[in-house]
C-alpha cells in the first residue's frame, strides 16, 4: 500500500514537472519511477518521448527550414511515443497527439492530419481532459490541426471547398485559442514561466485575421473583442499586448466611422466550446467609436509594453529585449497614428517619454520623441532629443534639416544652425539632400543678417547666402525651394530682374507654391507693374482664400490702384474672415477644456491655430524693419508689462484667448487705423485703436498707431512720447524711427531727429522713407550736399522698392 502511495506521488510530481515545462525534472522523476515499477514503463516512454519534443521546440521554431534539422533530432522522441501508441492504453491517445505534432515539426502534414482523425480529435471534450498539461496538449493539438490543413491546401478548385477549408481551419484554430486560455488560466499558481510556444499563439492570433482576410471584418473584430475580454493571467499579458495592437490597427486602418459596429457586450459572437473565464459585462467599459475604442486599446498596450521591456543588456538577453522592443516599437507607431490624428501631442510626448527607460541606442524611437515635442511646441526639449538622435546617426540628413528649422524658426539660435549646416554640407557632399542643406545654410546667414547692427557684417552675410543659394540651385536645378529663396534674397539685393527669372522657374516647378506667388507680386510692384501685380494676387486668393498676409498686401496694392476705399473694404473683409476662422479660439483657448473630450474637430482646431502661427509670423512687423531677435524681445516685454500691470491693477486684465490669433486681429485693426488716416477719418481711425487697445493695450504697435494719430492731429508733443514708448518696448521698429525723427523736426529739434534717422537708416538702409526724411532734415541743418545724396538714394532706392518690404515673406524650410 505504501509503495502504491509512493509511485502515485511521483506521477503527481511528474504531472507538476510537466505542467510547468520542467522536462529536465520531468524525465528525472519519470526515470526513477521505472526502476520503482516496470510496469509504468508506457508512461516512462510518454514522458520520454515529450521530453525530447519540448526541448527541441525550445531551441527550435517548428517552421520549414527546420524540417531536416526536426528529422533528424526527433527521430529518438518518435521512438518513445510510437512503444506507448503500439498497443491500445490510457496513454495512448496523449501520446498519439505528440506524435503527430513530431509529424508536422518534420513537414509530414498530411500524417499529422491523419494521426488526429485516428484518435477522433473533434470529439474529445475538454471535460474528459484530467489535466492542465493534457489540455495544453490538446489545445496544441487543434492548433497544429489548422495549419496543417493550411499547409496542404484545398484538394480542388472548388470554391465551395475552398470556403469550407477556411471554416475548418478557423473552428481548429478558435478551439485551440480557447483551450490555450483555459489552461493559461488553470497554471496562473505557477511557480514558473509559462509560455504558450508559437504554435498556439499563432493560432489564437490567425483566427481573427482569417475572418477578416474574408472579408467579414466584423467577425475577426468580435472575436478579438471577445479575446481581450478574457480575465487575465500573468502568462497573458504579451498575448494581450499583441491582441490589443492587432486591434487597434484594424480599427485605425481599416475601419471608419460609417463601418464601426459598438461593442454590444451580450451581441459578442461566442464559440461554442469557451470554457476560459472572462470579464462579465457590468465591469466592462465600453467604447462610443473606433477612435475612443483604438485608443483604449492601445494605451493599455502601452501600459503593457511598458511594465514588460526587458532592461536587461547583457547578450542572454539580447533577444528577449529585441523582441519586447519591437513589440513596444509597433505600440508607439500605432499610438502616434491615432494621437496625431486627436492633435494629442503633449499625450503622445508624454507616452515617448515613458518608452525613455527601454529605448537606449535606438534611434527610431528617441526620433519620435523628437517629433511629438515638436508638434507639442516643446522646441528647447525637441532640440535636445535632436541632438540625442544626431549622437546616434550623426550624418542623417533629415535629422540635421529639422535641427537647422527648429533653431531658425522657433529658437532664433541662427548661429548653431549654421554651425551645423557648414559641417553638414562638407561632410556630405553627394547626398540627394545636400541641396536643401545649402537652401538651409543660406537660409540661416539671410536671418543672421537681419539682426547685424553693422552694414558691413550684414553686407557679409547677405553675400554668403546668396551663394549659398546658387549653390543648391546648381546642385539641384529643378528644387524650386532653392530657386525661391534665391530669387528672394537677389530681391532684397534689389537685382529685381534676375529675381523676377528665378522666381518663374520656382513656379514652373511648383506653381502653387504661396511664398513664390506672394514674392511674385511684390517684384511686379516694385517694377511698378501694379495692375499685373494685383491681378496675380486675385490669382493667389483663389488659391489660397484665408491667407490674411495676402490680403494685407492686396489692400495695399488697392490703395494704389483704386484708392483707399477699395483697401478698406478689403481690410472689413479680413476682419470677418478672421471673425469665421479665429473666434472660437478666442472664445475656448484652455487646453484642458478641449482635452476633456476627443471631438472630431482637434485636429481641425490644432491646424488652425498651426495656420495662425504662419500667418502671424508673415503678418508680425509687416513693412516695420524690425530685426526678428528685438521683436521677439519686443512680445516678451509686452508680456512682461502686462503681468505687472494686472497684478497691480485688477481691472486690467489681458483679453482672454490664443495670443497668436489675437495678435492677426490686431495688425488687420492697425492697418484699417492706417487706411482711416489717410482719407482723414479721425474718428474711426480712432475706433480701430480703442479696438487694438482692448487686445493690447501695452502693445509697441497701438503705441505707435496712438503716435499717428495724434501727429495727424498736429499734437506733436503726445505723438512724440507715443513714439518714444513705442520705441523703448521695440528699439528696432523701424517706423516709429521714421516718424519719430520727422516729429521732432517739425518740434525744431534737427540735431536729435538726425540721430534717430540714421538709426533708422542703419536698422534697414533700402528703406527709401528713411533716407528721404534724413535728406529734410539735413538740409534744415544746412547740410546741403548729405542732403542731396540722401535724397538721391532714396529716389534710387524708391524706383525698385515693393508695395510692402521684401522682408514680410517668411524664409521657411519647406
Amino acid at each position: 500500500m505504501a509503495s502504491k502511495q509512493k509511485y502515485t506521488r511521483l506521477e503527481s510530481e511528474i504531472e507538476r514537472h510537466r505542467s510547468e515545462a520542467n522536462w529536465a525534472k520531468a524525465v528525472e522523476t519519470a526515470q526513477l519511477l521505472a526502476t520503482k515499477n516496470q510496469g509504468l514503463a508506457l508512461f516512462v516512454n510518454l514522458i520520454l518521448g515529450e521530453s525530447k519534443l519540448e526541448e527541441y521546440l525550445l531551441e527550435n521554431e517548428p517552421i520549414e527550414c527546420n524540417i531536416t534539422k526536426a528529422k533528424t533530432q526527433l527521430g529518438e522522441g518518435e521512438t518513445y511515443l510510437q512503444f506507448v501508441t503500439q498497443q491500445d492504453n490510457k496513454h495512448y491517445v496523449e501520446a498519439s497527439l505528440l506524435q503527430a505534432k513530431i509529424h508536422y515539426c518534420k513537414g509530414m502534414y498530411q500524417s499529422a492530419i491523419d494521426v488526429y482523425n485516428r484518435v477522433k480529435l473533434d470529439e474529445i471534450k475538454e471535460s474528459q481532459v484530467t489535466s492542465s498539461r493534457l489540455l495544453c496538449i490538446l489545445a496544441g493539438s487543434h492548433a497544429i490541426k489548422g495549419l496543417c490543413l493550411e499547409k496542404i491546401g484545398p484538394s480542388t478548385t472548388s470554391k465551395f471547398k475552398q470556403v469550407d477549408l477556411e471554416d475548418r481551419i478557423i473552428e481548429c484554430f478558435e478551439k485551440a485559442g480557447d483551450l490555450a486560455l483555459s489552461y493559461l488560466q488553470d497554471v496562473d499558481n505557477s511557480a514558473t514561466d509559462i509560455e504558450l510556444g508559437v504554435i498556439l499563439e499563432t493560432a489564437i492570433q490567425q483566427s481573427p485575421l482569417l475572418h477578416m482576410k474574408r472579408g467579414d471584418i466584423s467577425k475577426g473584430v468580435a472575436r478579438l473583442r471577445d479575446l481581450l475580454r478574457t480575465i487575465e493571467s500573468r502568462f497573458t499579458q504579451g498575448l494581450r499586448l499583441t491582441l490589443a495592437r492587432q486591434l487597434a490597427e484594424v480599427l485605425l486602418r481599416g475601419i471608419n466611422e460609417k463601418k464601426y459596429v459598438p461593442m454590444g457586450i451580450e451581441e459578442i459572437a461566442k464559440t461554442k466550446h469557451q470554457k476560459y473565464r472572462k470579464y462579465s459585462g457590468e465591469k466592462l467599459f465600453v467604447p462610443e467609436n473606433e477612435n475612443e475604442e483604438s485608443l483604449l486599446l492601445l494605451l493599455i498596450a502601452e501600459a503593457i509594453a511598458t511594465r514588460e521591456a526587458v532592461l536587461n543588456r547583457t547578450e542572454e538577453y539580447h533577444d528577449a529585449r529585441l523582441h519586447s522592443l519591437q513589440n513596444a516599437t509597433a505600440v508607439y507607431d500605432l499610438l502616434a497614428i491615432a494621437l496625431v490624428k486627436r492633435a494629442q501631442f503633449n499625450k503622445l510626448s508624454d507616452s515617448f517619454e515613458r518608452a525613455m527607460r527601454f529605448s537606449f541606442e535606438e534611434f527610431h524611437i528617441w526620433h519620435q520623441f523628437a517629433n511629438s515635442l515638436l508638434c507639442a511646441r516643446k522646441y528647447n526639449r525637441a532640440l535636445l532629443v535632436l541632438k540625442e538622435c544626431l549622437r546616434l546617426q550623426p550624418n542623417n540628413c533629415v535629422v540635421l534639416l529639422q535641427v537647422a528649422k527648429l533653431c531658425y524658426e522657433y529658437l532664433y539660435q541662427y548661429d548653431t544652425g549654421i554651425e551645423l549646416m557648414e559641417k553638414a554640407v562638407e561632410e556630405n557632399t553627394d547626398h540627394s539632400l545636400t541641396a536643401r542643406m545649402y537652401v538651409a545654410l543660406g537660409v540661416g546667414y539671410s536671418l543672421k543678417a537681419l539682426e547685424m547692427k553693422l552694414q558691413a557684417e550684414r553686407q557679409t552675410l547677405q553675400k554668403k547666402a546668396l551663394e549659398a543659394f546658387v549653390r543648391a540651385h546648381t546642385l539641384d536645378p529643378n528644387d524650386y525651394l532653392a530657386l525661391f529663396h534665391l530669387a528672394l534674397q537677389l530681391a532684397i539685393h534689389r537685382q529685381i530682374n534676375d529675381a523676377m527669372k528665378y522666381v518663374r522657374l520656382a513656379l514652373r516647378y511648383h506653381s502653387d507654391h504661396i511664398h513664390s506667388l506672394h514674392l511674385m507680386v511684390l517684384l511686379l510692384s516694385a517694377q511698378k507693374q501694379y495692375e499685373e501685380a494685383i491681378c496675380l494676387m486675385r490669382a493667389a486668393l483663389d488659391e489660397y482664400p484665408n491667407n490674411l498676409s495676402l490680403m494685407l498686401t492686396k489692400s495695399k496694392l488697392e490703395e494704389i490702384v483704386h484708392g483707399p476705399n477699395q483697401a478698406l473694404d478689403t481690410c472689413k473683409h479680413m476682419l470677418k474672415l478672421w471673425k469665421d476662422l479665429y473666434e472660437t479660439d478666442t472664445t475656448d483657448s484652455t487646453t484642458e477644456s478641449r482635452s476633456r473630450n476627443l471631438t472630431a474637430t482637434d485636429r481641425s482646431v490644432f491646424d488652425k491655430k498651426s495656420f495662425a502661427q504662419l500667418q502671424l509670423t508673415e503678418l508680425n512687423d509687416r513693412d516695420t524693419g524690425s530685426m526678428k531677435a528685438e521683436s521677439v524681445a519686443a512680445s516678451r516685454m509686452e508680456r512682461t508689462l502686462s503681468e505687472v500691470a494686472s497684478s497691480y491693477n485688477s481691472n486690467f486684465q489681458p483679453r482672454p484667448g490664443s495670443q497668436q490669433t489675437l495678435q492677426i486681429q490686431a495688425q488687420i485693426w492697425l492697418h484699417l487705423a492706417e487706411l482711416y488716416l489717410s482719407v482723414n477719418k479721425l474718428s474711426e481711425a480712432e475706433g480701430c485703436v480703442t479696438e487694438t487697445s482692448v487686445i493690447f493695450p501695452l502693445s509697441y504697435h497701438v503705441a505707435y498707431i496712438k503716435g499717428r494719430l495724434n501727429e495727424h492731429k498736429q499734437k506733436y508733443e503726445e505723438a512724440r512720447v507715443c513714439y518714444e514708448n513705442a520705441l523703448s518696448i521695440n528699439p528696432g521698429h523701424r517706423k516709429s524711427l521714421q516718424h519719430l525723427g520727422m516729429v521732432l523736426h517739425t518740434l525744431g529739434n534737427d540735431r536729435m531727429a538726425e540721430k534717430v534717422l540714421r538709426d533708422a537708416v542703419n536698422i534697414d538702409p533700402i528703406a527709401h522713407e528713411s533716407w528721404f526724411n534724413l535728406g529734410l532734415v539735413l538740409e534744415s541743418l544746412g547740410h546741403a550736399e548729405p542732403a542731396s545724396d540722401c535724397h538721391l538714394k532714396a529716389l534710387e532706392l524708391e524706383a525698385t522698392s515693393p508695395i510692402v518690404p521684401f522682408t514680410v515673406i517668411p524664409r521657411l524650410l519647406h
